[in-house]
């Protein structure tokens, strides 16, 4: 009897031991996923300051006002360009152009679509 509880004493040991080594296994394993993922987070955040700083650098006015001078052939903004709305002509409102032209042809006005023509011919069928 005493050797069957050593025998079990001895198989709980082992399989304990495994257990505990299989959950330390598992910790290793994570914490080393965690520290990719860390890592590849920073990488991704330096790409994104990278695109900013980029960006502003894009986007500088003294840049933007010598490539509009190089290509556009634009003038820089001066006060006399600044003028009140009353003073600026006035504009033809422009309306529906499909419609005036729909109009101008005579189809301006409702049409029956085939499902409106169905409702709308007498029935063939005579009521007793």
């Amino acid at each position: 009897m005493v050797r069957i509880l050593n025998v079990l004493a001895i198989g709980c040991l082992i399989a304990s031991a495994i257990y505990a080594y299989s959950i330390k296994y598992e910790t290793v394993f994570h914490a080393e996923k965690i520290a990719k993922l860390k890592h590849e987070i920073r990488r991704e955040q330096d790409g994104i300051n990278m695109l900013r700083a980029e960006w502003a650098h894009l986007i500088r006015p003294e840049r933007l006002q010598a490539l509009a001078e190089k290509f556009l052939g634009l003038q820089p903004m001066s006060l006399s360009q600044i003028v009140k709305a009353e003073a600026l002509p006035d504009r033809a409102v422009r309306g529906d152009t499909i419609g005036s032209k729909l109009e101008e042809l005579g189809l301006g006005g409702l049409t029956s679509t085939p499902g409106d023509a169905a409702e709308l011919a007498p029935s063939s069928t005579p009521k007793r």
